[in-house]
């Protein structure tokens, strides 16, 4: 079993798999970085000094100066704000995947197109498909020539 165990693991695509959701999952950090980082503050400026990651909505109805204190006191918040910059984290990673996708695509060669199938062999007095070794049509019963 431990064998087997090996030489799944060993197999190129479980590798690939494996290199692909380290480096995604690196990616994602500096996407959130890029997004809660670089994007955010200048946006927040332009929309009147907003921080969106202190962007929240309190249910208990006590004052909090932030996000941060109501939690730290267990108030119930929706923190709209956070799932903002998700979400825009989620987009930017979108379009930098498809942007990567595309350019692979293109860089990659073109699989050759099959050569097209020859035409059915036809009996010549119905008309019909026969079988390429047929003497006879089976849908006639004429006599075939080779």
């Amino acid at each position: 079993m431990w064998d087997e165990f090996k030489k799944f693991i060993m197999r190129g695509n479980v590798v690939d798999m494996a290199t692909g959701v380290i480096i995604g999952a690196a990616f994602g950090k500096i996407v959130s970085s890029f997004t809660s980082d670089i994007i955010m503050p200048p946006l927040g400026l332009l929309l009147g000094k907003v921080d969106f990651s202190n962007l929240y909505i309190n249910l208990s109805g006590v004052e909090y100066e932030s996000i941060a204190a109501a939690k730290e006191a267990g108030a119930p918040v929706i923190a709209y704000g956070v799932f903002l910059n998700t979400c825009l984290d989620f987009l930017i990673m979108a379009a930098a995947i498809f942007i990567l996708i595309k350019q692979v695509n293109r860089l990659m060669p073109k699989a050759p197109e099959p050569a097209p199938a020859p035409d059915p062999r036809k009996c010549p007095y119905c008309k019909e498909v026969v079988a390429d070794d047929a003497t006879r049509c089976p849908h006639c019963t004429s006599e075939l020539k080779s």
